[in-house]
């Protein structure tokens, strides 16, 4: 319980008691107020009529007022019966009266009403002892029930008084001996309050504060020293490029590499604000453009190329949060980043040869593969003469590899000459219904022998676009050669071409095929990357380069796909593209 819900318990009931204390001596008060003041009201003042009537009596056959004075005291006492046998004492009291108001000198009535005003007399006494008696009775209960709750609030406030102030004295009483402890390093000192109160927060905070001294006191300058030399030794000889700030972004460390890659030097560049720094820097500005705006990471390439030494060199960036765990708490806390350029110049280089030795040889290919067709037209010739059907069989096989090969010869040089950047694109005018039919004529055979139509819908408000038209006829014909493949014979193809978003064109085709699970949608357009278990014949490279192709164009390409259902691949493209050419 929290120290000031104690305090609050306690104080409130001890105000409580003083409230029910003061109540009964109140309440008390009044009852004996009221029995008193029914003596006062009612008896003594018939005991002072009384007196006042028999002064009266004694004077009456002498002095004339004193018939006034002895009927005012008789009609007060009227007003003021309040025992029994009172009324009719009264009442017979003025009925002698009138009679000796005619005779004032008759001693015998003068007898009956003095006997009658002490009867009168006698009654209220009688009252009044009654009435002290119930006021006392009264006085008696006050002072016991008083007793006992003045005993109780006692007790209570004994017992706060005993246990409140220890239970805050003993607390701060057992932390001051520790802090004393701590004073005299002895750092191994903790303190155990159990509980949720303010002296249990208190505490985690003291044992939290004593373990992280004891973790300090405990370490060796010379090491932290020695292993902060090792770490700077060794970033220093990384050939990666690395910068370390902190929270604030303020510049802690910077290896030679990054000096030599920056051009800048260490004392301008340590202890700097680095956005300070990439003001004169413009390097460093690409560098911490997505730690000022993570937004922008999106947007960032996956490699510089940076001039270094005259030397065209690449740069992959990496940006790592540092995040430590502080002793004695619970919770990670961010200290800082460190920013890594890894030089990735050889596997660019590397890269680049493997994509001029596959564009040399594939175009290199394309040559003999003509020759092997046109040597097999010859073959097929009926003039040169007729061949068996073995020959036949034969002819026709190395015919299907040769368009085969020649397939993924094209696939290759595409592929060679995107990385190269050397494709051109010829934005210009073209009718769309004419691209469709020809992706249709290019698949026909293919199409018929597996028994699969291929139905068309265009929208007709479209007629013509503006596109690469080759390109985007290579990615038509790529993506409905796909459906037909991997569709089953006996069914159908569809190619929907729609208006999209009022400036826009989308081309689908779907097929019935046997779909593609989702874990492998996101890869589908991967380089190389091929649907594990797939039965059908190719590279791997065609959606890759469709991919490329439409995106040269400002475009997107999307798959749709529900396993045992087929799918729909999809690109869409502006309708009004600027007319130039354009280098990818």
């Amino acid at each position: 319980m929290k120290i000031k819900t104690k305090l609050n318990a306690g104080v409130g009931l001890l105000f409580l008691m003083i409230i029910i204390l003061s109540a009964l001596g109140g309440w008390f008060i009044y009852q004996l107020k009221k029995d008193t003041q029914n003596i006062l009201v009612a008896n003594y003042n018939t005991l002072q009529y009384s007196r006042n009537m028999l002064l009266a009596l004694e004077e009456i056959d002498t002095d004339s007022l004193a018939v006034a004075e002895f009927q005012k005291n008789l009609t007060l006492q009227s007003k003021n019966i309040t025992e029994n046998g009172e009324k009719e004492t009264t009442q017979s009291i003025r009925n002698h009266f009138l009679n000796l108001k005619l005779d004032k000198t008759n001693t015998d009535l003068q007898s009956s009403i003095r006997k009658e005003i002490t009867e009168l007399m006698q009654l209220n006494m009688s009252a009044i002892q009654l009435k002290s008696s119930i006021a006392n009775t009264t006085a008696q209960n006050a002072i016991a029930v008083v007793s006992v709750a003045g005993i109780l609030c006692f007790l209570v406030a004994f017992i706060l008084m005993v246990n409140l102030p220890a239970n805050i004295a003993n607390p701060i009483r057992e932390l001051t001996a520790s802090i004393h402890q701590i004073a005299q390093q002895n750092y191994r000192q903790r303190v155990r309050f159990e509980g949720n109160s303010e002296f249990g927060e208190l505490a985690r905070s003291f044992n939290t504060m004593a373990e992280k001294l004891q973790e300090y006191s405990e370490s060796r300058i010379d090491k932290i020293l020695k292993g902060k030399k090792r770490i700077e030794t060794l970033i220093d000889n990384m050939h990666d490029a690395v910068i370390g700030i902190d929270e604030n972004r303020k510049v802690l460390f910077v290896n030679d590499e990054a000096l030599k890659i920056s051009g800048l030097k260490r004392n301008n560049f340590v202890g700097q604000q680095i956005q300070d720094v990439a003001v004169t820097n413009d390097l460093i500005r690409t560098l911490i453009k997505e730690i000022i705006d993570p937004e922008s990471k999106k947007d960032q390439p996956n490699s510089l190329k940076i001039f270094v030494e005259g030397k065209e060199n690449y740069f992959e960036k990496d940006i790592v949060d540092i995040n430590v765990i502080p002793t004695g708490e619970e919770e990670s806390r961010f200290i800082g980043q460190v920013i890594m350029l890894r030089n990735i110049t050889p596997f660019k280089e590397l890269d680049l040869a493997k994509t001029h030795f596959i564009g040399t040889v594939s175009h290199e290919f394309k040559t003999p593969i003509s020759s092997i067709q046109m040597g097999l037209q010859l073959l097929e010739n009926d003039k040169i003469g007729n061949l068996n059907e073995e020959q036949q069989k034969l002819v026709k096989g190395i015919n299907d590899d040769t368009v085969r090969l020649l397939k993924i010869t094209g696939e290759l040089l595409n592929l060679a000459q995107l990385e190269t950047g050397v494709t051109q694109l010829n934005i210009r005018s073209f009718e769309i219904n004419s691209l469709i039919q020809e992706a249709v004529n290019a698949n026909k055979s293919v199409a018929d022998k597996k028994k699969i139509s291929i139905n068309t819908h265009l929208d007709s408000q479209l007629t013509t676009m503006i596109a690469d038209e080759e390109k985007t006829l290579w990615v038509l014909n790529n993506i409905v050669s796909n459906a037909i493949r991997y569709s089953s014979e006996n069914s159908q193809v569809n190619i929907n071409v729609e208006q999209f978003e009022s400036d826009h064109i989308k081309f689908s085709v779907s097929d019935q095929g046997p779909g593609i699970e989702k874990q492998y949608l996101n890869h589908i357009f991967t380089r190389y990357f091929r649907v594990p278990g797939t039965k059908a014949e190719g590279t791997g490279l065609g959606l890759s380069i469709s991919k490329e192709f439409i995106e040269s164009q400002n475009g997107r390409i999307n798959v749709e796909s529900k396993v045992g259902k087929g799918s729909t691949f999809s690109f869409i493209l502006k309708e009004n593209l600027n007319k130039k050419t354009e280098t990818i």
